[in-house]
């Protein structure tokens, strides 16, 4: 199975992806998309050999360049791993429910537009949350409230900040985030 990962920020979780599926015979990491020409998702996929490309807000939105190089790339399976903007419907639409998402919360806590990275962590410690973690769903029309396919926990401790809180959530996604699309992947291929 080809998938394309959809980044726009450092991209820890690209290359956890990438370093996960590098020897699995049956999942090429075809593309690495991004919105910032500057992502450090592209970096960890050119140094993986990897085709990367980036797309101006206008071109995603119109979503016809982002179809034309899914055909070409025979892309099965897009993920969302760090990417920050809203994908369009139309985009929706066209990949069948074939697109995941990887949001920093037990969602539906602590979602939607604004809440990414740090937003999310500050807002879980102001709330006084006693547990949060990672949720990894599909993607719909609405941010972050796609069907959830599986949800990870931490404990919030005390004198919790957003550092250490992120630590928590990155562990978190290097255990669970790779593991879970191939998961995804082995019942799409029953």
């Amino acid at each position: 199975m080809n998938i394309a990962l959809f980044a726009s920020g450092s991209g820890s979780n690209v290359k956890n992806i990438i370093d996960y599926f590098n020897q699995d015979l049956e999942v090429n990491v075809k593309l690495v998309i991004s919105n910032k020409s500057a992502a450090g998702a592209l970096i960890h996929a050119e140094n993986s050999g990897i085709k990367t490309k980036v797309f101006s807000y206008h071109e995603i939105n119109s979503i016809f360049p982002i179809i034309e190089v899914f055909k070409e790339n025979d892309i099965e399976l897009v993920v969302l791993a760090g990417f920050l903007l809203k994908i369009p419907a139309e985009l929706i639409k066209e990949f069948n429910g074939d697109i995941i998402n990887l949001h920093p919360s037990l969602l539906p806590k602590y979602g939607g537009k604004g809440m990414y990275g740090n937003n999310v962590h500050k807002a879980v410690i102001e709330a006084g949350e006693s547990h949060t973690g990672i949720t990894i769903h599909y993607v719909n029309e609405q941010y972050d409230e796609g069907e959830i396919i599986a949800q990870f926990s931490t404990a919030v401790s005390d004198n919790e900040t957003t550092e250490t809180l992120l630590g928590k959530i990155k562990t978190l996604e290097k255990d669970h985030f790779p593991a879970t699309i191939n998961k995804i992947i082995k019942q799409k291929s029953l």
